[in-house]
């Protein structure tokens, strides 16, 4: 389990508090925002105590972007920070799939009156009830006189348009930085867990992956290898006959799902169609007898001709025994595509 960082300059236990009771997101956010804004300081070699509140709420939106937009990760239909992102998205129409810099820039520097009221939203209760282990639960304009007045030695004092960080807080959250987030986002794990219990690798659908995984050895050590031996093989949904380098590997259960490239998810298809079908989710009815037929039949090619082929070992999660009956087959994927689509994932169109 992971620990707060202990220091004698500054209350530790009730920064653990924090996260104690939560019932949205909001705190684990703002946080969050708090430390990589001195992290952007620091690596410009700048004290950076002093933070714009809307710099704050901005990262808000960054940080859980890719965990709402593309992962279709549920924080609950009452969690404000979630109702802000997708008002965002519509409302600037906003590339799910931008870098996280450039939404950033563009929340942070904004001059539309719409953006910055969504964004603004937050300075209702986020900031000061934060505090609330230090300060307790009262009046907001009490908390922000208490905090300007270091009583009971919060993490920062709240002003209008910023906060301040104060010094050993600031030394606290500087030096532990990377601790500190990797407390923090497995809070948020745990807290997205909850809330999607059958949602698989929550804590992979937190941060927007800097690159993904290439397909290249699926392709080359496995469905090639199955080509050379039984010929082309058909597209599940096109029909096309599918020859070396003539095809794509593709998630069956799409990547933003399940977020990982186990073989078990992954076959051949015809390229034209792949991209067509980006996040779709495949009817099961439609779609799973082949899909099944094929699996098996690549598994049973490579599992002779290398029995500990690398790709092989990934069946194991699903068939402890290495044989693949279709109702176990059945039993993993049906149920995962009903998830994905109450979590907001369309199916795919004829």
């Amino acid at each position: 389990m992971l620990q707060l960082p202990q220091d004698i300059t500054v209350s530790v236990s009730k920064l653990s508090q924090v996260f104690n009771s939560t019932s949205a997101t909001y705190k684990y956010y703002w946080f969050l925002a708090i430390i990589e804004a001195i992290e952007d300081g620091e690596m410009k070699n700048q004290r950076k105590d002093e933070i714009e509140k809307k710099e704050l709420f901005a990262r808000m939106i960054t940080n859980s972007w890719y965990t709402i937009n593309y992962f279709r990760i549920s924080f609950g239909v009452q969690d404000k920070l979630s109702i802000a992102v997708s008002q965002i998205k519509e409302y600037q129409k906003i590339d799910l799939d931008i870098q996280a810099d450039r939404l950033l820039t563009q929340l942070s520097n904004t001059s539309d009156r719409k953006l910055a009221s969504i964004l603004n939203h937050f300075d209702i209760n986020v900031p000061h009830k934060f505090l609330s282990p230090w300060l307790g639960s009262g009046l907001k304009k009490d908390i922000y006189l208490q905090s300007q007045e270091n009583n009971a030695l919060p993490p920062y004092a709240l002003y209008k348009d910023r906060i301040l960080v104060q010094p050993d807080w600031y030394n606290y959250f500087k030096n532990n930085s990377g601790v500190l987030k990797s407390f923090c986002y497995w809070k948020l794990a745990l807290f997205l867990q909850a809330r999607n219990p059958n949602v698989p690798d929550i804590p992979q659908k937190l941060m927007r992956p800097e690159k993904r995984g290439s397909l290249t050895s699926h392709k080359r050590d496995y469905w090639d290898l199955v080509i050379k031996e039984v010929g082309p093989l058909p597209c599940i949904y096109t029909d096309k006959k599918l020859d070396i380098g003539t095809y794509v590997v593709e998630h069956f259960l799409p990547f933003q799902f399940v977020a990982h490239d186990l073989m078990w998810n992954l076959i051949p298809a015809d390229p034209s169609f792949n991209s067509r079908k980006g996040d779709k989710l495949p009817d099961f009815d439609t779609y799973f007898d082949a899909f099944y037929d094929l699996q098996v039949e690549g598994f049973n090619v490579v599992r002779k001709l290398n029995p500990k082929n690398k790709f092989v070992q990934e069946f194991l999660a699903i068939f402890p025994d290495l044989s693949l009956e279709k109702h176990k087959f059945e039993d993993t994927i049906r149920p995962m595509l009903t998830i994905a689509h109450n979590n907001g994932f369309q199916f795919l169109k004829g």
